[in-house]
C-alpha cells in the first residue's frame, strides 16, 4: 500500500497569527508536524500552502512543498489541488495531517491509511476517541460521531450524540459516569481520503447538514459516500489553536 502525507498550511489565523512558523522548543511548528509526518510510512510528505513565508522555512529545512491557491475555502480543496499537481490516480490515498498538531503519533497516520486501504465500501477514513465526562459530551466545539456495525460513520455533530434518554441526568457526582457508560466517542480530525473522492468533493456545494453544523465531512455523507471510523490506536494531542496550546506544546517539547 502506498500513501502520501499533505500537511495543509495557512499563514493567518485568528487566534494564533503565523501559527505554523511559531516557534516550538527551537524548531518552527510546520517542521514539529512535517518531522512526525516522515516517521510514518509514507511515500513521501508534502506541505501544502499558499503563503511563500512558509515555503521558504520548508524548504530550508529540506521538507517538500506544493504551492496552492490562495481561494481555497477549506484544507479539503487544498488537498485536491496537489493530487491534481501530482497527477495522482483516483485511487491513491491521501492523508491529510492538520499543521497544527506538532506531536501528532506517526501510528495514526499509518492506521487511518490502512483502514482506508483495507475499506473499499469507504472513501475516506478518520479516527475517533471514547469521551468520558459529560462536559465535553456536552461542548459544541468536540466533535461527536456514531457509527454503525461496520465501522461506518452515521453522522458527526456538535452536539451530544447518542443522546440516552432515559439515563442521562445531571447530577455533578454521576456526569463523568454517565459519558463514559453511554459510549460517547469524539471525533479526531485526521482524515485519509482515495483522491476520486476529492475531485468529487469540489464539485459539490455545501451540503444543508455541513452548513448548520459547520462540519465539511457531512458533504461526503449526504451525497450517500461511506467514512469508515476507528478508536485511535495511540492517543492523539490536542492541536494548537491558542497562545495557552502553544504554551503546553513548547512545555512538551522542553521536558
Amino acid at each position: 500500500m502506498t500513501f502520501y502525507v499533505v500537511i495543509p498550511a495557512r499563514y493567518a489565523s485568528h487566534r494564533l497569527p503565523g501559527k505554523p512558523l511559531v516557534d516550538i522548543a527551537g524548531k518552527t511548528m510546520i517542521e514539529r508536524v512535517y518531522r512526525c509526518a516522515q516517521k510514518s510510512d509514507a511515500a513521501r510528505v508534502i506541505v501544502a500552502t499558499d503563503d511563500q513565508r512558509i515555503a521558504d522555512v520548508v524548504e530550508a529545512f529540506g521538507g517538500e512543498v506544493c504551492m496552492t491557491s490562495t481561494e481555497h475555502q477549506s484544507g479539503t480543496d487544498r488537498l485536491q489541488e496537489v493530487a491534481t499537481h501530482y497527477a495522482l490516480d483516483d485511487n491513491e490515498l491521501i492523508v491529510n495531517v492538520q499543521g497544527d498538531e506538532p506531536h501528532i503519533p506517526a501510528a495514526v497516520i499509518n492506521q487511518v491509511a490502512n483502514n482506508l486501504a483495507h475499506n473499499k465500501q469507504a472513501v475516506a477514513a478518520t479516527l475517533c476517541e471514547p469521551i468520558c465526562d459529560l462536559a465535553t459530551a456536552l461542548n459544541p466545539n468536540a466533535v461527536k460521531v456514531v457509527c454503525d456495525e461496520n465501522q461506518l460513520a452515521l453522522y458527526f455533530s456538535r452536539a451530544p450524540i447518542p443522546w440516552d434518554r432515559d439515563n442521562y441526568t445531571f447530577a455533578d457526582e454521576e456526569m463523568d459516569h454517565q459519558a463514559a457508560q453511554i459510549a460517547t466517542r469524539r471525533h479526531i480530525g485526521i482524515y485519509a481520503y482515495r483522491v476520486g473522492l476529492l475531485h468529487n468533493f469540489v464539485s459539490w456545494p455545501m451540503a444543508p447538514l455541513e452548513k448548520i453544523e459547520k462540519l465539511e465531512q457531512l458533504r461526503i455523507l449526504s451525497h450517500g459516500f461511506r467514512i469508515h471510523v476507528e478508536d485511535a490506536c495511540e492517543k492523539v494531542p490536542g492541536g494548537v489553536d491558542t497562545p495557552e496550546d502553544l504554551e503546553r506544546a513548547r512545555a512538551f517539547f522542553n521536558v
